[in-house]
């Protein structure tokens, strides 16, 4: 029996916030930095006058207490009746109002737009030509996304096969970019790392589920999904630090699961090269990535244009009973809009439209 496994960034599936839509790139990162500096400071017990400084500056730097702003990035959610952050008078005057986190009730979020529906319909086609019994899914925004986008977009306005099963668990990034599975067998069991930490601090930027899912004759093949603290934003040396840290931690999950299963799969989108040391304590643990299998042939990478190691972000790697069984490795590209390096679908035209500016990448294992 040929079991085709697969890993593809989505890079959501309906609604995205609106901050990564922007060409910019240094105006995109310091967006998702000043967002998360107030979110931090949100988050101090006691608000100091240098705190309600910063906190003022962040919020008239992107217009958040204009309710009738269309093209605000960040919103700063308060509840109907209840404490307040902050109010605003005349000329955009802000004034902090609450003394600390325990005087208001609400939360800062990234505003979302609808994606293009070219777009849409684009991820779905990449998903329909992968066509993979279990597919890891990242950067979704939830459940109900994907069950949605299998009935109503996948099946009935691409035709393709529905996914008899889907399943995600919100994860710990707030701005709707969390870990999910589709699957053509029962999903028989989940668990979660939301809750991981080390000398106090979260080790997962997302999560790592661990799905089973079980193939015929009812053997168990376990998923290890994941999606690394990107290099996005922050320092380059922090964010190497979280990676390796999250490395560590599926490192120490995966050898759990040998306990349980000979077959295990790490999968997802990790953020970092195949030389980088938080992949080498994957590596090490005798782990093997797919795109080093003798049938694979084509470009090193799976970000953007692909043709440099240094794209190479998106992973499955099997445990050593798994590997004897790949048959076949390839990435499904089209998707992607790079003009001069490959052709697209036809249906891609632009960066406005694409499916992801990542690849999928799939493996047919005979099991």
């Amino acid at each position: 029996m040929t079991v085709r496994i697969a890993t593809f960034n989505t890079e959501n599936l309906f609604r995205r916030p609106r901050v990564f839509a922007l060409e910019d790139v240094e105006k995109r990162q310091q967006t998702l930095e000043d967002f998360a500096t107030l979110v931090s400071l949100l988050d101090h017990e006691t608000y100091t006058a240098e705190d309600k400084n910063h906190i003022i500056e962040i919020l008239q730097k992107y217009d958040v207490p204009d309710s009738q702003s269309k093209t605000r990035p960040i919103l700063v959610n308060e509840t109907r009746g209840g404490a307040k952050l902050f109010k605003s008078g005349r000329g955009g005057v802000i004034e902090i109002t609450a003394k600390g986190r325990a005087g208001w009730v609400g939360w800062a979020e990234l505003v979302r737009d609808d994606l293009d529906w070219e777009a849409v319909r684009n991820t779905a086609r990449v998903i329909a030509e992968v066509d993979a019994d279990v597919l890891l899914t990242v950067e979704v925004e939830d459940r109900l996304a994907l069950h949605r986008f299998n009935e109503q977009v996948l099946a009935d306005v691409m035709g393709a096969k529905r996914y008899p099963f889907n399943m995600l668990i919100d994860g710990n990034d707030s701005r709707g970019i969390d870990v999910g599975l589709f699957s053509r067998r029962p999903i028989t069991s989940i668990r979660s790392h939301i809750f991981d930490t080390k000398a106090g601090r979260t080790i997962f930027s997302r999560d790592c589920p661990e799905f089973e899912v079980e193939l015929k004759g009812g053997k168990p093949l376990w998923i290890l999904g994941n999606h690394f603290k990107s290099k996005g934003f922050g320092s380059a040396g922090a964010s190497a630090t979280r990676r390796k840290l999250q490395a560590e931690r599926v490192k120490d999950i995966y050898k759990a699961a040998l306990r349980r299963s000979a077959s295990v799969v790490v999968a997802g989108d990790l953020n970092d090269t195949p030389d980088s040391e938080p992949l080498a304590f994957l590596l090490d643990a005798g782990l093997q990535d797919a795109m080093t299998h003798i049938s694979y042939t084509g470009a090193p990478g799976t970000f953007a244009t692909g043709q440099s190691l240094k794209q190479k972000f998106d992973y499955l790697m099997f445990s050593p009973d798994l590997w004897e069984q790949v048959q076949a490795v390839e990435v499904e590209r089209r998707g992607i809009w790079a003009p001069r390096t490959f052709k697209s679908f036809d249906t891609v035209t632009s960066k406005a439209n694409r499916a992801s500016d990542h690849a999928a990448l799939y493996a047919d294992l005979d099991m």
